[in-house]
């Protein structure tokens, strides 16, 4: 066992996710009644509203969380203790910052900023700078992991950002997520204080093998010093990952460690053209921090969108690796 010290830190807001207005139907996770619906037969084991609470917590309770059940399990197996689990804002308001009390005896953080941009998820001074001394150790290890950003068409004219919406809509194929669903508040803030801001881009449709598979990952093997992708073939098959676009000094502080390829049988994404991949896993270069950073999408620790195989290689490097000192 590695006795590592693992904390997966959920950096929504509880009360900001589950008091969305259901008449609203961008920027907000769905409702437990609305994913049975819409994935009927699936999820038919939450209908009884006695039991499960058919609003937006029951999704977050019974789905969402539910995703990241078969890493929490593994590390706490390898790593012979707890996972440490930790929401950001709890359902009675309380704020469980991410501060150095939080990070005390951690050295593999995980950051899950599944928050809705709407709920205004930022890292305070005191977070970015305890993220950063806890990246000044050698052997921690931190992901920060904020998810798609789907319509994100603001700053275009009324009609401009309707059809841009559509065809990022069509890209993706997937009915169950609205026309604009903006995630990662919190991952981006964290980033950008720490002097490193990366966006999360877009919703892009990941490419398939012809077994149905995901595709194999493009990866810079001899960036790789830690091993982190030993033995890891691909990534996952959610339908809406982002493109990790590194912003002014992101570009010469992290280097792209993985790319996806975009599915090109999918409807035109204006990203894809001219392209074939998107950047997927993003690693701090030697001299940015002693420790290591990684940016990656949130679904990287979900056993729900395939290449779970590949993905428990990855989630046991991260846990399993060398200590340093």
């Amino acid at each position: 066992m590695s006795k590592r010290n693992v904390l997966v830190y959920y950096a929504w807001s509880r009360p900001g996710e589950t008091g969305a207005p259901l008449h609203v139907i961008d920027d907000r996770f769905p409702a437990l009644f609305e994913s049975r619906r819409m994935g009927f037969p699936r999820f038919h084991e939450f209908a009884d509203p006695q039991r499960f609470d058919q609003g937006i917590a029951g999704f977050l309770d019974h789905i969402m969380k539910h995703n990241f059940t078969a890493f929490v399990d593994l590390a706490t197996t390898l790593t012979g203790q707890p996972v440490i689990e930790i929401e950001r804002v709890a359902d009675d308001g309380t704020l469980t910052p991410l501060d150095a009390r939080l990070l005390d005896g951690v050295d593999t953080l995980i950051v899950i900023s599944f928050d809705s941009i709407r709920t205004s998820q930022h890292a305070e001074s005191g977070e970015i700078n305890a993220v950063r001394a806890f990246l000044g150790q050698p052997d921690h290890l931190a992901f920060v992991c904020p998810h798609h950003d789907i319509g994100a068409a603001d700053e275009l004219a009324e009609d401009a950002a309707l059809q841009r919406r559509i065809a990022e809509f069509q890209h993706h194929g997937d009915r169950t997520i609205p026309p604009r669903q903006r995630f990662g508040g919190f991952a981006r803030s964290l980033l950008a204080g720490l002097g490193l801001p990366v966006e999360n881009r877009f919703g892009l449709r990941p490419a398939a093998g012809p077994d149905g598979s995901p595709a194999p990952l493009e990866i810079e093997t001899t960036l790789d010093r830690l091993g982190m992708l030993d033995h890891v073939d691909t990534f996952n098959l959610h339908p809406h990952l982002p493109q990790l676009e590194r912003i002014g000094d992101a570009m010469e502080k992290l280097d792209v460690l993985a790319r996806q390829r975009i599915d090109v049988t999918a409807a035109p994404h204006p990203f894809a053209v001219g392209r074939d991949t998107f950047d997927a896993l993003l690693q701090s270069r030697a001299d940015t921090f002693a420790g290591s950073l990684f940016v990656s999408d949130t679904t990287l620790w979900s056993s729900t969108a395939g290449g779970v195989d590949s993905l428990r290689r990855l989630w046991t490097n991260v846990v399993q690796r060398p200590f340093r000192s």
